[in-house]
């Protein structure tokens, strides 16, 4: 009996933490990187109501090539890749390629360098790389210095970065940071044909230009 008694104590138990149990998932992890417990009312107010694995989309891969200006000085060219999640929480990115100035930009973020081993602006033939310090979700911008200001905003086929830039011999440490955007199609409904950005430089035309899942 004794024992008897206790297999139905036991599976009445079972039954009821079944019932009160719900199935953690990445949306119920907290931005701290652990999980509530103990409180699961808590965790159903604060959790998405669609969860991430819905949301997620995947990674996007990207290459292109093209020169920029527009702006009073300045004309750059740029070339690479890489990928980036266009609609995830992490914000992955990662990605780079060539840099030149092939004239001198003395406005905006390419005129200012941030390395003091190497100070002035970019100037005729300097650069040599870029790389990604950033991946924004949507930047204002525009292709000339007397434009009206535009929006581009980070999609499937568009991407708007953060760049660091590098002239020769700075290794590791960047002399500039500014903002661009690639696109597959055009970014600016003032300027038809543009699809490539760079901040304080101007809008240009990449070429081969590939954005593919």
């Amino acid at each position: 009996m004794k024992k008897a008694w206790l297999v139905v104590v036991g599976t009445l138990l079972f039954v009821a933490c079944g019932r009160n149990y719900t199935p953690s998932s990445p949306s119920q992890v907290s931005e701290t990187g652990s999980s509530s417990s103990g409180n699961t009312a808590s965790d159903m107010v604060t959790a998405p109501e669609i969860p991430l694995v819905a949301q997620a989309v995947g990674r996007v891969g990207f290459g292109f090539n093209g020169t920029v200006s527009g702006f009073p000085t300045g004309k750059v060219f740029l070339s690479g890749g890489g990928a980036y999640e266009p609609n995830s929480d992490s914000h992955f990115v990662h990605a780079g390629g060539g840099f030149t100035c092939i004239n001198a930009v003395r406005q905006g973020p390419l005129s200012i360098s941030i390395n003091q081993n190497d100070p002035g602006p970019c100037l005729d033939n300097q650069g040599i790389r870029w790389d990604t310090a950033e991946l924004l979700e949507s930047t204002p911008f525009k292709c000339t210095g007397s434009a009206t200001g535009e929006t581009a905003v980070t999609s499937d086929s568009t991407v708007v970065l953060r760049g660091d830039f590098y002239r020769a011999g700075n290794g590791n440490d960047e002399s500039f940071t500014a903002k661009m955007i690639v696109s597959s199609h055009d970014i600016s409904s003032n300027f038809p044909g543009m699809n490539l950005w760079v901040e304080g430089v101007g809008c240009g035309i990449a070429q081969a230009v590939n954005f593919s899942r």
